[in-house]
């Protein structure tokens, strides 16, 4: 059995592993909470599920455009008119299989073999895989909780070579939850614009679930914009991760490459879900609030719980539904067989004695570090922190 050295050399999806053991110890009737997996627990709103059923009732079940159906990739755009204020059309528009598609088009379709790109640390899973595929090298740029886990320009510039081809980041972020300012982006943006051959990702998938106020987007700045991909979807925000609906709004001829590698692998995503995200683009932006209120709220209720734990360092997501405690007051305790030397030794010691299941953050760029993710009820946030703190005393 002879694997490529392409499929050898990618690293599996930490918090999919994680929520992958979580489900067999249930299976095997234990009675683990997770809170690993970055998914709402509630169901898709009313509206678009009825627009899914309908596409059915109607037959709309043929091959569309490889980047989506034409009136869809209008609705994008003009979602992006309306909420964030930028100008695209149609034809800058791909819809790809979820926004990590999106992420895989736009790396594959710039980096080449050995041409860097730079990541900001924390950073989502599947940045370096990606790259990975791509032969590229990630360079990564380490931001501290003191800095509330976001990076300057003047760090960025620090790590920029002549090979470096591109910058992926997300805002707000997955895992800290940290949020960049409308004046952080445009530092970055003035620092990029300075090389004519560097471009910048920017995740945005957690758009709706912002604490702060308005979503700040790195395009709107009309000097940077035509070196900004814009990625986003409906996973998170309208709670339809199972639908698997993601798009990016690129330079035209960024999109048209998408396009190209895109219908070399998936095609078009299916068809129902297009017309599902096509009625998520023309629903109020207020359909969201609900869930992000929600989410304000066990943010808080996660935050008192854990302020006053012993040794865990933390601080105040603006986004997402993630906390991130640095946790290294811990390593060199023990408890019968376990010994803590790093976070991910503490996340497989709460798994086994608290039967809760986190994602250590060597998944994310720092193993100091756990992503606890408060997308559940709060009743088992409270349950889970409860044992989560009772095994933490038992350390020694």
């Amino acid at each position: 059995m002879i694997l490529s050295d392409r499929i050898n050399s990618l690293s599996e999806s930490q918090t999919i592993a994680m929520a992958r053991k979580s489900r067999e110890l249930i299976a095997q009737g234990i009675d683990i909470i997770s809170l690993s997996l970055g998914e709402p627990d509630f169901p898709t709103p009313a509206p678009i599920k009825e627009a899914a059923k309908k596409a059915i009732d109607d037959n709309f079940s043929y091959y569309t455009h490889v980047s989506g159906y034409l009136e869809l990739r209008q609705a994008v755009a003009n979602k992006l008119k309306r909420d964030n204020g930028l100008v695209y059309t149609a034809d800058q528009i791909v819809v790809s299989t979820g926004a990590k598609q999106c992420i895989a088009n736009a790396v594959l379709c710039l980096v080449n073999p050995g041409e860097e790109v730079l990541v900001p640390s924390p950073y989502w899973v599947s940045y370096l895989e990606i790259v990975k595929l791509a032969e590229g090298k990630s360079v990564i740029v380490p931001a501290k909780l003191e800095a509330d886990f976001k990076v300057t320009p003047e760090q960025l510039k620090a790590a920029i070579t002549s090979k470096t081809r591109l910058l992926v980041f997300s805002s707000p972020c997955n895992p800290t939850g940290s949020v960049y300012s409308k004046a952080e982006l445009k530092g970055i943006a003035e620092l990029i614009i300075q090389y004519p051959e560097l471009y910048i990702l920017s995740d945005e998938i957690y758009e709706d679930i912002n604490f702060i106020g308005k979503h700040e987007s790195i395009a709107q700045f009309d000097f940077i914009k035509e070196r900004v991909i814009v990625v986003n979807g409906v996973s998170k925000g309208f709670a339809m991760t199972g639908w698997r609906g993601g798009y990016l709004a690129a330079p035209l001829w960024l999109a048209k490459a998408c396009d190209k590698m895109q219908g070399q692998f998936t095609s078009a995503t299916c068809s129902i879900t297009q017309k599902a995200m096509h009625k998520a683009m023309e629903l109020p932006p207020e359909i969201t609030h609900d869930m992000r209120d929600t989410f304000q709220r066990r943010r808080d209720l996660v935050l008192s719980l854990l302020k006053d734990v012993p040794g865990l360092k933390l601080n105040k997501p603006d986004g997402a539904f993630y906390v991130y405690p640095e946790v290294s007051a811990y390593f060199g305790k023990s408890s019968g067989n376990h010994t803590i030397s790093n976070a991910s030794d503490l996340s497989a010691y709460l798994l086994d004695i608290a039967h809760v299941s986190l994602v250590p953050g060597a998944a994310f760029g720092d193993d100091h570090y756990l992503r606890l993710s408060y997308a559940t009820s709060e009743e088992k946030l409270k349950e889970a922190i409860r044992r989560i703190i009772k095994a933490l005393a038992q350390l020694k």
